[in-house]
C-alpha cells in the first residue's frame, strides 16, 4: 500500500485538499472547512507539487488542462463517464444527456448523473461543466456558487 499525502491549497472559493501518493493524484476536493492545514513543504511529493503548481496557474488563469498524473477509482462505467467530462472543452458546457450520447448510451442520463457525483478529481475531469438540459446548473460537490464561479472564472480566461 502506497503512502498517502495531503496538501491543501488556498482558492478564492475556499481551500482544495489535494491527495495522493507518490505516483499520482487521487482527490481534489474542496474542503468543508476552507482553512489550510496541510502545508506545501519540501518532503511533500513531486506529484503533489506539480499538481498545486497546475491548480495556481488554473486559479490565475494560465492553465487550461492538466498534466500531472492521477488515478481514477470507479466502476468502468463511472471511469467511461469521467474520461467523457474531460472532452469538454474549457469554458464550455454539457448536460448529462450530451455524455450518455458520447458514451454510446444515451439512455444512461441517470446513471452519468450518479458516476458525475462520484468524481473526485474536481476541476481536472470537469463535472462543474454540466449543466441542465435546460441551461440551468445543476448539483455539485462543492456546491452551485462554487461551479458558478467556476464556469465564470473560465469564460473570464478563455482564450
Amino acid at each position: 500500500m502506497s503512502k498517502i499525502f495531503q496538501v491543501d491549497y488556498p482558492t478564492p472559493i475556499g481551500a482544495l485538499e489535494i491527495v495522493g501518493t507518490e505516483e499520482a493524484i487521487t482527490s481534489i476536493m474542496f474542503s468543508d472547512e476552507n482553512v489550510v492545514t496541510h502545508q506545501l513543504t519540501k518532503e511533500t511529493p513531486a506529484v503533489l507539487q506539480n499538481c498545486y503548481s497546475e491548480m495556481d496557474e488554473y486559479f490565475n488563469g494560465f492553465r487550461q488542462e492538466f498534466s500531472f498524473p492521477y488515478i481514477n477509482v470507479g466502476t468502468e462505467f463511472q471511469k467511461t463517464v469521467w474520461h467523457a467530462l474531460t472532452a469538454i472543452p474549457y469554458a464550455q458546457t454539457g448536460s448529462y444527456k450530451d455524455i450518455a450520447v458520447s458514451i454510446g448510451n444515451e439512455k444512461a442520463i441517470r446513471a452519468v448523473g450518479s458516476a458525475n457525483g462520484k468524481n473526485k478529481l474536481s476541476i481536472v475531469i470537469p463535472c462543474h461543466r454540466i449543466i441542465g438540459s435546460n441551461g440551468k446548473l445543476t448539483g455539485y460537490a462543492g456546491g452551485l456558487w462554487r461551479k458558478e464561479w467556476l464556469l465564470n472564472h473560465e469564460k473570464k480566461f478563455m482564450k
